[in-house]
């Protein structure tokens, strides 16, 4: 296991200097968007939290951290905070894929395609689509977190945004509960799946879904998105652990401890996969982590965005 407090102070470091904790420049991180015409106003603002677009990097930065992890090179993660976030986020750019950056995109555009199908009418705006912090809350760092919040909710205050379709857990929360609480700026913040309008037939084809945590235990969100799939005409069938008693993917503990967290995703898998169905889950850091312990699980965007293709054939 690696230090958290040198793990929180590079996070927060880039955070403060970059709003991003990798120090990846934003034009690297969030092209997704273009070339899909989505206009800059709406009823709704669409705001990923960059979440999605993180996940490649977070996975090339694990794999270091794993290859350091319990031996005696594990102390020297402590310096990693002298060097410059831009410098650091430009050589992490170069070392990871872009087939993990390609993947994280189509999620988005798949969000994207759901949305319209459903005829909501939304906006999007990639100036005021920024970190929401959340790691630096989940670490413990309230004073940060606090810090760069009061910045992300000036910007969209500032802006006039009011309304928020968010695309993933953690950010939902953030906005949704954490930024009303700690910097006092309240938005009416849905994520994309809740109050879909969709028809399909999947014939009942079986699924099992991975609620994250956010959305399980803390949002009680786990009913929109069965009834949604249930509305393409799909099958959930839930494990015990689900709904408000779902279990964590691993994926939090990934900045401390890589080893522990592939443990605890490895659990969750052979819970998810004792159901026999194809898993899912609408969380980009559950989804990486699931992958990586060997679950058969898709990203629930893939699965609406299938099924509203094959209602229009």
């Amino acid at each position: 296991m690696h230090q958290p407090r040198d793990i929180i102070e590079i996070l927060a470091g880039n955070v403060r200097k970059t709003m991003s904790p990798f120090g990846v420049p934003k034009a690297l991180v969030n092209g997704w968007w273009k070339g899909l015409g989505i206009p800059p106003e709406g009823d709704w603002l669409l705001v990923t939290g960059l979440m999605y677009q993180f996940v490649p990097y977070i996975e090339t930065a694990t794999a270091q951290l794993t290859r350091f992890e319990d031996t005696k090179w594990a102390s020297s993660l402590r310096y990693a905070r002298y060097v410059p976030p831009l410098a650091s986020g430009l050589g992490l750019a170069m070392l990871t894929p872009a087939q993990g950056r390609r993947k994280a995109a189509n999620h988005l555009r798949d969000i994207v395609t759901v949305l319209r199908a459903s005829g909501a009418r939304f906006g999007y705006r990639p100036d005021l689509d920024e970190y929401s912090g959340i790691l630096l809350y989940d670490l413990g760092d309230q004073e940060n977190f606090v810090r760069h919040a009061s910045r992300v909710a000036a910007r969209l205050t500032q802006a006039g945004v009011r309304r928020i379709i968010t695309t993933d857990p953690h950010t939902t929360y953030a906005l949704k509960v954490l930024y009303p609480k700690y910097v006092g700026a309240s938005f009416e913040v849905r994520t994309y799946f809740e109050a879909l309008s969709l028809k399909g037939d999947a014939q009942g084809r079986r699924l099992t879904l991975h609620d994250p945590c956010f959305y399980g235990r803390y949002l009680e969100l786990s009913d929109s998105p069965r009834r949604t799939l249930g509305d393409l005409g799909y099958d959930c069938v839930d494990v015990r652990e689900s709904g408000a008693f779902t279990s964590c993917c691993g994926g939090p503990a990934e900045s401390i401890s890589p080893k522990l967290a592939h443990e605890i995703g490895t659990r969750r898998a052979e819970n998810l996969g004792a159901a026999g169905e194809q898993v899912v889950t609408m969380c980009p850091i559950c989804l990486n982590n699931l992958e990586k312990s060997g679950a058969n699980v898709v990203d629930l965007s893939a699965i609406l965005a299938q099924g509203v293709a094959s209602a229009n054939t």
